[in-house]
């Protein structure tokens, strides 16, 4: 069983590269932000406030098949996403669906932003992907554009400062790099040159565990 945990912060390219790893090893991979995001917007067709951990929690029991609405990739559901992140009770609630997942046979890659600190810290490779805050806006105003959005730039950088500063200081399972986690800043790699330096960081750690 071979599990790789993917983290970081928002539009960093965890999301690509963890689907790209998936690809080049064979194995499911889950994106554990989609879970985040599923109760966000759970909390909003419930007419609840995300800030309150109550309305959060109790928008954590939600169907499976809403992990494939197209909602959840709106930059608004994922500011949601951010704000019920911060309540302990809900990061418990989905710690069991992430850690069934990762340890399901053959293994698994997951990326979030505590994939390798609290939900699979045995992780077999551990890789910690970031960019700067203007290049991760950038990537949003692109995207946003492509999805016939009308995106501004000085909002993006906002909504992502804020959000790394609430995933970064939270209480409970704070964004931050693993032990043992590799270091992948995609500020100035292009895709296919950020996926080929994961795949070489991952290999290099899986080849040491198996030396071990």
């Amino acid at each position: 069983m071979t599990i790789i945990a993917v983290d970081g912060p928002a539009a960093s390219g965890k999301g690509t590269i963890a689907r790209a790893l998936a690809r080049h090893y064979g194995l499911p991979c889950l994106d554990t932000g989609l879970l985040y995001r599923a109760v966000g917007l759970s909390v909003l067709k419930a007419g609840g406030d995300p800030d309150q951990e109550a309305d959060a929690l109790a928008a954590c029991d939600f169907e499976d098949g809403l992990l494939n609405d197209p909602a959840l990739r709106s930059e608004a559901v994922g500011s949601l996403a951010s704000r019920v992140s911060v309540h302990p009770s809900v990061r418990q609630a989905l710690v069991q669906r992430q850690r069934d997942f990762a340890t399901r046979p053959g293994g698994a890659i997951l990326d979030g932003r505590d994939i390798g600190t609290v939900i699979a810290p045995d992780a077999d490779a551990k890789i910690f992907v970031t960019a700067s805050v203007h290049v991760r806006a950038q990537r949003r105003y692109a995207d946003a554009l492509e999805h016939g959005g009308h995106p501004d730039m000085d909002s993006l950088i906002a909504d992502i400062q804020a959000r790394d500063t609430r995933d970064m200081s939270r209480d409970h399972a704070p964004l931050r790099m693993a032990d043992g986690a590799d270091l992948l800043d995609t500020s100035d790699l292009a895709i296919d040159a950020a996926i080929q330096r994961a795949i070489a960081l991952v290999d290099a750690q899986l080849e040491g565990h198996r030396k071990v």
